[in-house]
C-alpha cells in the first residue's frame, strides 16, 4: 500500500504512538512499541505481527522498500512527529507490534527436553539436551530487564522466565534496551513463578542456582553446571528473597575486590552467563 501522510495529531490511526514519553502502552493491551532503526527492522524480521510503521518525512524513502506492502507506513513532518510522540524524535522511525499471549513451559521445553520422558535423574540419557533458563522473580527496572534480555539472547539462553514483580518485557524502554532481541528470545511471564520453578525441578529435572552476596556461597570460577540449568537473578535493590533461594539447590557468588559489595544485576547476568554458557559441562553432572 502507498505511504500514508499524517497531517494532524488527532489522526486515530497513529493513536498508539501518542505521548510515548509520558506513558507506556498497557501491559494487557493489544500493542507494543519498537523504537529506532535496528529495533524496527528486527520487529519486521520477527514472527510478531507489525501493526504499522511510522517515520519522519525525511526517512520515508529509506523505509519504503523495507516495510512490506501489507503493513501501513505512516509519515509526518518532523515537528508533527515530535509533538505526537512527546519528545524530539531524532531516530526517525518507530513501529507498532501486536502483543501475543505469554508462552508456557510446555511450549518451550518439550522441543528440546525429551517430551513425555519421565525418568529419575540417575537414568536420564547422557546425551540429554543442554538447556539454559534465566529466571528473574522481581526485576522491576526496565533498563536492567532490557539488558538481561539482550545478554540472554547473546549467550544463547533458551528461555527467560519472569515473575509478576518484573517490568513489562514489551514496554518501550525494555524493548529499546534489548535492541529487539525480545522478539527472538522466548519470554515466559509466569502467573505463579514458584510453581513453575518446582515444575522445572520435578518434571524436567533442572538444577536451579541462586545468585547471592554471601561469603559462604560457591565461587563462580569454581562452579560447573548441569546440562539442564536455571539461574536466578535478584532485584537490583533487594537481591533474591529467601523464598526464592530455598527453591534452589545451589548458591553462587562473584568474588569482588576493593570493598565492592555488589554489581548491577545486568552485569551479573553477563558474567554468570559467559561462565555457564561456554561449551564445557561438568563431567560429573553431564547426565543430570
Amino acid at each position: 500500500m502507498p505511504a500514508i501522510p499524517i497531517e494532524t495529531l488527532d489522526d486515530l490511526r497513529v493513536e498508539p504512538y501518542r505521548d510515548l514519553k509520558l506513558r507506556n502502552l498497557q501491559r494487557g493491551g493489544e500493542f507494543f512499541i519498537a523504537e529506532g532503526k535496528k529495533v524496527v527492522e528486527r520487529l519486521l524480521d520477527s514472527d510478531y505481527e507489525t501493526a504499522s510503521v511510522f517515520v519522519s518525512e525525511r526517512h520515508l524513502e529509506e523505509w519504503r522498500e523495507k516495510v512490506p506492502p501489507t503493513v501501513p507506513l505512516y509519515f509526518a513532518a518532523q515537528p508533527v512527529m515530535n509533538e505526537l510522540v512527546g519528545f524530539d524524535f531524532h531516530v526517525g522511525v518507530i513501529g507498532c507490534g501486536v502483543r501475543r499471549p505469554s508462552t508456557s513451559l510446555e511450549q518451550v521445553l518439550p522441543a528440546l527436553v525429551f517430551p513425555g520422558l519421565v525418568l529419575p535423574v540417575q537414568v536420564l540419557p547422557a546425551a540429554a539436551p543442554r538447556f539454559t533458563v534465566v529466571v528473574c522473580p522481581n526485576c522491576d527496572n526496565p533498563e536492567n530487564l532490557g539488558a538481561i534480555i539482550r545478554i540472554s539472547a547473546a549467550f544463547g539462553v533458551d528461555a527467560l522466565l519472569l515473575g509478576r514483580g518484573c517490568a513489562d518485557p514489551f514496554s518501550r524502554r525494555v524493548i529499546r534496551v534489548s535492541m529487539g532481541t525480545a522478539f527472538k528470545l522466548p519470554i515466559l511471564e509466569a502467573a505463579d513463578l514458584a510453581t513453575d520453578l518446582l515444575r522445572l525441578k520435578q518434571d524436567w529435572h533442572f538444577e536451579l542456582a541462586a545468585t547471592v552476596l554471601e561469603e559462604g556461597a560457591e565461587r563462580l570460577e569454581q562452579a560447573a553446571r548441569s546440562a539442564r540449568f536455571g539461574i536466578l537473578l535478584g532485584n537490583e535493590d533487594t537481591g533474591l528473597g529467601e523464598n526464592w533461594t530455598q527453591l534452589c539447590s545451589r548458591k553462587l557468588t562473584i568474588p569482588m575486590c576493593r570493598g565492592t559489595d555488589s554489581l548491577n544485576v545486568a552485569v551479573t547476568a553477563g558474567i554468570m552467563l559467559h561462565h555457564f554458557t561456554r561449551d564445557a559441562v561438568s563431567p560429573a553432572s553431564a547426565s543430570f
